[in-house]
């Protein structure tokens, strides 16, 4: 071993460090992800300045910080400014993941082209793709002017230059496991290597004031490829979700250092691109059936905007001892536990029926308001009894079968009524606060009993 190296293991899944192999990662506790890397010994200091800090480590009073609101540069994609939370802030590192093919790459070629037409320098950089790959793609998008620049490298002391000689507004690259650093012994998309190259990129965007975009590959249980410490180091993580046989894609902001959390963007992808889906209510509804048991409409909060969407569900006598349950877009066991809610408070027998439940249009959706919706949809395919098309529900349910309030009720109700539903059934706990409001019919109940007797 070369005086000055040293081999170690690193957990892939959260980066965690040992001298030795284990089984077992002490960290994240899971088994067989240790791999052998060879580091450097020699301690190395890196401070990170903003643009125009003057004097390194120097403290500065709060209260003499400028921090403006105009500083944020819009893309006039809307979904997209809105998980940012309100557009791009200067020297921000933003990571986007998602499966291979979802539109990572297309996204960020469009936000590309929308910034290059305002008049701002955009550096692409690209470690998959040849430059006429890429400009296959965006001819494919639209046209380009010659504010956006293409480059195609892997060598992160070579990328560094050439942001500074540059000097781009922002920079994107693709993707984070294809760059390499020179000083870095092992393999591109190691643990060491992802994690070294990204404090060089978060060095070049609060030094320099740069915004950068990096495109993250994802493991196959869906989180980002490398250490979790990739997350930590930027400002904004954004989840590229959803299926490649569906049309529907949802961007979800999971951190955000500039915004809320938890805030999604849905756009759908066509020939040209990836379109914007100004109403998402309205396009989850399309197709809904008529008269038609087991189906219901829910409305969940994600982020700050209601989207109301079709549950469904089939509740069939099983022909084997065990039944059956499989949920689509729901979390299974949420399902599991609401089934033995029925059981034990409604007096449904489902021990001898399979079930399964659907979230239409390829979301997933986790929020304890869908709740209602799910049990009303059980019991409806298992009673075989239509629920009135023109009638939304949401509420949490407990264990004791009893129906708890939620937050943003007011809101969900103006979706409900902007969209033509004619009924709300919610929980009796929201329905004082927002009564005589609104022309929509407003039904409250406080047990899955009184919610069943209502439908």
């Amino acid at each position: 071993m070369p005086k000055g190296k040293k081999t170690v293991f690193f957990c892939q899944n959260c980066g965690y460090e040992s001298p030795k192999w284990m089984g077992q990662c002490p960290g994240c506790r899971q088994w067989n992800t240790f791999v052998e890397e060879t580091v450097s010994t020699g301690n190395k200091g890196n401070s990170v300045q903003g643009p125009g800090s003057g004097i390194k480590n120097k403290p500065v009073a709060l209260t003499k910080i400028q921090a403006r609101e105009d500083d944020r540069v819009k893309t006039d994609i809307e979904e997209l400014d809105r998980v940012l939370g309100g557009g791009i802030v200067q020297g921000s590192m933003v990571l986007v993941g998602g499966d291979p093919g979802i539109g990572k790459s297309t996204l960020l070629l469009q936000v590309c082209r929308q910034l290059s037409e305002k008049g701002h320098k955009i550096l692409y950089i690209s470690g998959e793709e040849s430059l006429r790959q890429i400009k296959l793609r965006a001819e494919r998008i639209g046209e380009f002017n010659d504010q956006l620049l293409l480059m195609c490298e892997t060598n992160l002391e070579t990328i560094r230059h050439t942001i500074e000689e540059v000097k781009p507004e922002a920079v994107v690259i693709d993707s984070i496991q294809t760059m390499y650093n020179e000083q870095v012994s092992s393999a591109p998309g190691s643990v060491s290597q992802v994690r070294e190259s990204t404090g060089i990129l978060m060095q070049i965007a609060k030094g320099l004031g740069i915004s950068v975009f990096i495109v993250g590959h994802v493991t196959k249980d869906g989180s980002v490829a490398g250490p979790r410490v990739l997350e930590h180091m930027v400002d904004t993580v954004l989840y590229f979700e959803g299926d490649r046989q569906v049309a529907y894609r949802i961007l979800r902001s999971v951190k955000n250092r500039f915004g809320s959390t938890n805030e999604i963007g849905v756009f759908e992808m066509q020939e040209k691109g990836l379109v914007e889906v100004k109403n998402p209510s309205q396009a989850m509804l399309n197709g809904r059936p008529t008269d038609a048991s087991g189906s219901v409409v829910v409305c969940s909060i994600e982020g700050t905007r209601p989207i109301l969407i079709e549950i469904q569900a089939l509740v069939t006598k099983t022909n084997f001892g065990l039944p059956r349950r499989t949920s689509v877009g729901i979390d299974y066991n949420r399902v599991n536990l609401l089934m033995a809610v029925l059981e034990k408070r409604a007096g449904l027998h489902l021990g001898d029926w399979d079930a399964y439940v659907n979230l239409a249009g390829g979301m997933r959706l986790g929020e304890p308001a869908i709740d209602l919706g799910i049990v009303m949809a059980i019991a409806s395919s298992y009673k075989n009894k239509v629920v009135d098309e023109g009638l939304l529900i949401f509420g949490e349910v407990g264990l004791s079968g009893e129906i708890r309030g939620v937050s943003m009720a007011e809101q969900r109700v103006r979706e409900a009524e902007k969209l033509g539903f004619t009924a709300c059934l919610m929980p009796k706990a929201n329905l004082d606060s927002i009564q005589g409001k609104y022309r929509i019919r407003l039904i409250g109940a406080s047990n899955i009993k009184e919610a069943m007797g209502y439908i």
